[in-house]
């Protein structure tokens, strides 16, 4: 592989307007929140990533603002002028800081896309590189939907008849307590043949047990993370009492993590998200132990614009991914994205690979522009 030599970083804060806008046992996404990073090398290659951050400190307790804060002051400068020979290796590189795990998956993942396009490599390809044999991209990504917290479940089921004539075959809905078994019982009886999961954003504790144990007669794929954010124990006592498999998402930062969730039978499937875990190194030794232990995986996602769903898509695509992820086609969130060509849903739940190098696809200045400077006029949120 060719090393690259970085010249200089810029860092990007975004806002753009979903959609539809998004509620979940958090509350309300305002807009959608990121820091896109800009990799320059001195060969004239640009890389990009995302931190994909929300404004607020709910799913995570970084921020735009913290992520940029972070990104700034103590991480570019530490790759400024430095000569990456191995992508894999930058984790040992940033480890000086530490937690800040999306702010380090958008500056890793910049590097990785300059270091794949400098290669003449799809960041699929480069991944795969780091795998087992037989772990070569697929080309294509399976994926789901995830559905918010709507009004009623009648509205509830009009989103999910929505996206299932779309073409998803896969739907998560959020619950939180309040909203939770008899609403999803109200939609397994009027959709009873849906591949159906329920996402609880650690809104539980252990004393509702007997409570979510009733979730276990309506046939659902998982129930995912639970339990407290930062909890692996007590996910292993609640799923002495369940049958429907638990998914992990908060639980789950580093490949370390996944080991103690495996070793204390917390676990049955995991949501690998790139920016929880901080980035690609750390998801190739989690994936590696995913196969190992014949472990059900799936990616997901954090509402990314175009740079961060092409990282997302090259990662989705590798053949341990064995669920649908949570991508969704760029019309899902945004008009227009931040990036061409869109992300269109094909035939069977699909998403496919980018042809072009690194992420596949293309930053497009005038929006780019236009989101940074709909970041600063926001006034809620601001940066310093």
């Amino acid at each position: 592989m060719n090393p690259i030599r970085i010249q200089a970083i810029e860092l990007y804060p975004i806002a753009m307007p979903f959609v539809e806008p998004l509620k979940t046992s958090f509350g309300m996404e305002p807009f959608k929140g990121a820091v896109l990073v800009e990799v320059i090398t001195e060969e004239g290659v640009n890389g990009w990533g995302e931190a994909s951050v929300a404004p607020q400190p709910g799913y995570s307790g970084e921020t735009v603002a913290t992520a940029y804060h972070i990104l700034k002051h103590f991480l570019v400068p530490l790759l400024v002028g430095q000569t990456i020979e191995d992508p894999y290796q930058l984790r040992d590189l940033i480890s000086v800081v530490r937690d800040h795990h999306h702010a380090k998956h958008g500056l890793e993942a910049a590097v990785w896309d300059a270091f794949a396009r400098s290669n003449d490599l799809r960041l699929t390809d480069l991944l795969a590189t780091y795998l087992p044999d037989g772990h070569a991209s697929t080309n294509r990504a399976v994926v789901g939907v995830s559905i918010g917290i709507q009004p009623d479940v009648e509205a509830t089921l009009a989103i999910i008849r929505k996206r299932y004539d779309q073409g998803y075959r896969r739907i998560k809905l959020k619950i939180k307590p309040g909203w939770d078994v008899e609403f999803a019982k109200a939609i397994r009886a009027a959709l009873p043949d849906i591949s159906l999961m329920l996402d609880a954003n650690s809104a539980y504790t252990l004393a509702d047990v007997e409570h979510l144990t009733q979730l276990d007669d309506l046939n659902l794929l998982m129930v995912e993370q639970p339990l407290s954010h930062y909890d692996i124990y007590e996910h292993g006592l609640l799923n002495q009492h369940m049958t429907t498999p638990i998914c992990l998402d908060e639980s789950i930062r580093t490949a370390n993590d996944l080991r103690l969730a495996l070793q204390v039978n917390a676990i049955d499937v995991l949501n690998l998200k790139p920016a929880r875990v901080g980035g690609f190194a750390e998801c190739i030794d989690i994936y590696r132990i995913c196969v190992e232990a014949d472990l059900p995986l799936w990616i997901g996602g954090m509402l990314e614009t175009g740079v961060g769903r092409a990282a997302n898509v090259a990662l989705a695509a590798l053949p341990g991914v064995t669920f649908p992820s949570d991508i969704s086609a760029t019309d899902r969130y945004f008009n227009p994205d931040i990036t061409e060509p869109p992300f269109v849903l094909g035939p069977e739940s699909i998403l496919a690979v980018p042809d072009g190098l690194g992420i596949g696809v293309e930053v497009i200045r005038e929006r780019l522009e236009a989101a940074v400077t709909q970041w600063y006029q926001q006034q809620e949120y601001p940066i310093g």
